[in-house]
């Protein structure tokens, strides 16, 4: 039986800032986002939502963010904040995936958190198989729970990751890869 496992084989991120226009939209984005949140769900929870940050939004974001990370250090370098304030405006699209979790659930909360995890990483398949680019980042926003309010975020939720989207503006190659030797074994009793 022979199998197609190319896209997998040849998966890699495109640094955000090298992602350009455009990105999906209309009938394409809607797919990629069905697509991707068909993920394992034990016990059916939906435990994640996306929140879509697109055009001037992307900027208010950064703009937000930038005046957090200034407040909490004060000495920080001109340099850094022009980092903050531009994080999010390079590529097109930035889906952020966001867990959210019942502690109060049967279903470990590991298991919740992964299953928000899939849908990052089905997004960036999702992007690669319609021709677009994309990297999955977290930063310091990702943890702080006051970019967590900036975003909108209730207290039983969590950014799992902001997925870049758009298109490649120039060949990325690809990292150097574990040889499956180095990370397979096989358990005997």
């Amino acid at each position: 039986m022979s199998h197609d496992l190319s896209l997998l084989l040849q998966r890699h991120s495109i640094p955000a800032r090298q992602l350009g226009e455009p990105a999906p939209e209309g009938a394409t984005l809607q797919a990629l986002l069905e697509a991707a949140i068909r993920v394992p769900d034990h016990g059916k929870l939906q435990p994640f939502r996306l929140i879509l940050l697109q055009g001037e939004a992307k900027l208010a974001f950064g703009e937000r963010l930038a005046a957090l990370s200034l407040r909490l250090q004060p000495d920080m370098p001109e340099s850094k904040r022009e980092k903050e304030r531009t994080r999010y405006s390079f590529a097109p699209l930035v889906v952020a995936v966001i867990s959210r979790t019942d502690p109060a659930s049967k279903i470990p909360v590991i298991e919740q958190r992964l299953s928000a995890g899939c849908i990052a990483y089905n997004l960036l398949l999702g992007a690669q198989s319609l021709g677009f680019g994309a990297q999955w980042l977290t930063g310091w926003a990702a943890y702080d729970r006051e970019a967590a309010t900036i975003i909108g975020l209730a207290d039983n939720e969590q950014v799992i990751g902001f997925v870049h989207i758009g298109t490649p503006q120039l060949d990325v190659p690809d990292r150097d890869r574990p040889t499956l030797a180095d990370v397979l074994s096989t358990w005997t009793p």
